[in-house]
């Protein structure tokens, strides 16, 4: 160990002398301890045993590693706790030999595959999560990892929305979008975000696709193929990924002033046009409106508060160009919220490439079959009059079924357990307003049988029953009724009884009853 190499620097030249022999490219970024014996300082080498420095000598040249130019095999990923710088300079380096990463979130290109990004999902009570994603997760993927993190029930029917507060715009995103990719086209400092929450109309064109689709604004393909019935008509082209021709009238605000015209609208695969003279489709009247690729359509929130829009069934089309700000988008408003459905899933099915659906999108209660379970094995009901009268029995039985398991003295109803026992229910949302439940089951989708039970706000022993039909949402008050010592809720003057509110929801997702539909969809929020 005598020469002009001390102990440590033999052992880092053996270091290098070997990393280069292997090619290595990376250098070890872990300091060495100092030799036996040796204190370590900043600035001052480390001594010797008998405490006696090393003699002066001139240090040799650094080695050169060839492997520093070669390019890796797989660029190894950043870790997300490092932020991305961008580069000051791009027309000094390029990116590939550049130490400085370029951003995509200042549009010098797509996010990078294997990189992680920090993605914030925000709940409909404003909690917000941070999650890590890479350049490639969809929004199906992400939905799934915050039902898993959440302990939710798992279905179809949770979506990630786009929201963008400043332009009163959202979205539910499709299930193969890139979340990422989504997120780096926001303007930055913007108010955009994602929601997570509920969303019951995201598959229900593949669903109830002959009332998403009138006879009125599908006449011309109805026209020429007049043998075709409407509903097979429709199937047909949902069934080869396609959409029919929509046609109607909107109203198109003009660019940068607030006035609204009424135009005679047509939505094709090539784009959507209206006509510059009535109804009619002469190429020489037809004005080309928006392109479908290289833009998404949003429902308008606040359309009167922000826009004018004559009526509260706005939307718009906003080209992937326009980054923040009111100028380059196209608004729209329809007549009433069939008109603006109809609008929008033509429009999701147009910008979708033809592929076909699968079949197991289409399941609806139509293909379900009414089945009798009183026997030993179960038998499929055919006569429709067994049918009514099956249900009637069943409906006999729940009363049955309530007397016999409640027949306790009174005051173990009139217990707090008793009486608060439908709080712990995720369709029960307690002391919320008649305008709030109504954005509520409007933001979680206008299908038919979404509901929620919220307490009345005038009458302070009752419950409403909020339920969507037809795409409007009506209200059932709830009242107890006492007989004979006993509680009871009812909807129809005491005709039908309820022990509790649990039973009277559960006996209305079998039984249509006085409702309109039967109770489908309960409307729920989860906590991130």
């Amino acid at each position: 160990q005598t020469g002009p190499w001390s102990p440590r620097q033999c052992q880092t030249h053996s270091l290098l002398t070997d990393n280069a022999m292997e090619g290595g490219a990376q250098q070890s970024s872990l300091r060495e301890p100092p030799g036996p014996g040796g204190t370590e300082q900043e600035g001052v080498p480390g001594e010797w045993e008998g405490g006696e420095g090393p003699p002066e000598v001139k240090r040799s040249q650094p080695l050169f590693i060839h492997g520093s130019s070669r390019t890796p095999p797989q660029e190894e990923p950043r870790t997300s706790s490092l932020p991305s710088i961008p580069n000051p300079f791009p027309e000094l380096c390029s990116p590939s030999n550049s130490p400085i990463l370029s951003s995509p979130a200042l549009g010098q290109g797509p996010p990078r595959e294997g990189t992680s990004h920090v993605v914030k999902v925000f709940g409909e009570d404003g909690a917000c999560r941070s999650l890590e994603a890479s350049a490639g997760t969809t929004a199906r993927q992400l939905c799934e990892t915050l039902v898993r993190r959440t302990r939710a029930i798992h279905d179809h029917s949770w979506a990630l929305v786009e929201l963008h507060p400043h332009l009163a715009l959202e979205r539910c995103l499709e299930d193969h979008e890139a979340v990422v990719e989504v997120q780096n086209s926001w303007a930055a400092g913007a108010e955009s975000r994602f929601v997570f929450r509920k969303n019951f109309a995201k598959y229900e064109l593949f669903k109830s696709n002959v009332l998403l689709f009138p006879e009125v604004m599908v006449s011309s393909c109805l026209e020429a193929n007049k043998s075709m019935a409407h509903s097979e008509l429709i199937q047909n082209f949902l069934n080869s990924g396609s959409c029919p021709e929509v046609q109607g009238f909107l109203q198109l605000r003009e660019p940068g002033r607030k006035v609204w015209k009424r135009f005679h609208f047509s939505l094709r695969r090539s784009g959507l046009y209206y006509s510059t003279k009535g109804t009619s489709k002469d190429p020489r009247h037809l004005q080309y409106f928006a392109d479908l690729t290289e833009s998404n359509i949003y429902y308008v929130t606040q359309g009167k508060k922000l826009y004018g829009t004559p009526t509260e069934f706005g939307f718009c089309i906003k080209p992937h160009k326009v980054r923040g700000g009111t100028k380059g988008l196209k608004l729209l408003c329809s007549e009433d919220e069939q008109s603006r459905s109809c609008w929008m899933a033509a429009f999701r099915l147009f910008k979708v490439s033809p592929g076909g659906v699968g079949p197991a999108l289409s399941v609806s209660d139509n293909a379900l079959v009414a089945m009798d379970f009183s026997g030993c094995t179960g038998r499929v009901i055919e006569n429709p009059s067994e049918v009514l009268t099956a249900a009637l029995e069943e409906a006999q039985a729940w009363r049955k079924k309530t007397t016999h398991r409640y027949s306790l003295p009174a005051a173990c109803h009139s217990s707090p357990l008793s009486a608060a026992i439908h709080c712990t229910q995720p369709w029960f949302h307690g002391r919320i307003s008649r305008e709030d439940t109504q954005q509520l089951i409007g933001r979680q989708g206008l299908v038919d049988g979404v509901f929620l039970v919220r307490e009345s706000q005038r009458n302070p022993k009752g419950f409403v029953l909020s339920l969507c039909h037809l795409q409007r949402i009506k209200h059932y008050l709830i009242l107890p009724s006492e007989e004979e010592g006993r509680l009871y809720f009812t909807m129809d003057d005491g005709q039908t009884r309820f022990a509790d509110l649990i039973q009277l929801v559960e006996f209305h997702q079998i039984n249509r009853g006085i409702l309109p539909c039967k109770l489908r969809h309960y409307c729920t929020c989860v906590a991130l």
